[in-house]
């Protein structure tokens, strides 16, 4: 995949556009000189439901899909990311799209439970459509880490899951979803992930101790979780044929928790 190679210009839609990932997404596109759509509950137009999505997506050309949920109930997030997916791909073939390349998960494959559960289904059900999907997965970003310190945090303490993981930039990953919609040929299934491997407690530390507070941060096995053996033990990790790409989860946090001189 090549980043920041100069395309035709296109009418893309970014399905989640005011998201974390979808707003890097739409900015990059937009500097790229591309028409941009975006989708989101506050442009108007509703994925779930489908109000507004079929006016929004007329003749667009390739649909990005990097929404996301605000449940991790198993059977309420399964049926968002379907309900979406399968709306999308209605829409997108009567709009006649080329594509829609979808934001996934690395490892999601034997997870029950959950959002991997969710976004599982949701890959199922795009690949169930008539419209060619990519999947672009990706492991959690470095902004995985500030979610897991506001969750996790009681007092002077958080308290972070046994989890394996390779984190990488959100900005990264955006980088190479709107290379996937531009470009004419591409994998079907794609990984990224970050350059190192290491332990989400260890990391959540290093953050907290950029920040301040809290003064500790011990790492648990949380057992009311049905996904903790496979987080534990590495499921979430990338393959050998992913792509590994920076910057470091060190070199994200001086960048955005620089040290006082």
């Amino acid at each position: 995949m090549t980043i920041g190679t100069k395309e035709a210009s296109m009418r893309i839609a970014v399905v989640g556009a005011s998201g974390r990932i979808g707003r890097e997404v739409v900015d990059v596109l937009k500097n790229q000189g591309h028409e941009v759509v975006g989708i989101a509950r506050s442009a108007g137009v509703d994925a779930y439901t489908g109000e507004g999505l079929a006016q929004a997506l007329a003749e667009v050309e390739v649909v990005v899909d990097a929404v996301n949920a605000t449940t991790t109930e198993t059977a309420a997030v399964t049926d968002f990311f379907r309900t979406i997916a399968q709306n999308v791909q209605r829409e997108a073939a009567a709009a006649g799209a080329q594509r829609i390349v979808l934001l996934s998960i690395i490892g999601i494959d034997s997870f029950t439970a959950g959002h991997y559960a969710g976004k599982l289904a949701q890959e199922k059900a795009y690949r169930q459509g008539p419209v060619p999907v990519r999947i672009l997965r990706a492991a959690q970003f470095h902004e995985f880490a500030e979610m897991m310190l506001d969750w996790t945090t009681r007092g002077d303490t958080a308290s972070v899951p046994e989890y394996r993981t390779q984190l990488v930039a959100g900005s990264t990953v955006a980088a190479h979803l709107a290379a996937s919609a531009v470009e004419e040929s591409g994998a079907e299934l794609v990984e990224i992930a970050g350059p190192l491997e290491l332990k989400l407690a260890a990391a959540v530390a290093k953050l907290a101790a950029r920040r301040g507070n809290p003064a500790r941060v011990q790492e648990i096995l949380d057992t009311d979780d049905p996904n903790r053996e496979l987080q534990a033990n590495g499921a979430l990790l990338p393959g050998p044929a992913a792509i590994l790409a920076g910057p470091t989860f060190d070199e994200w946090l001086d960048q955005h928790y620089p040290t006082q001189q």
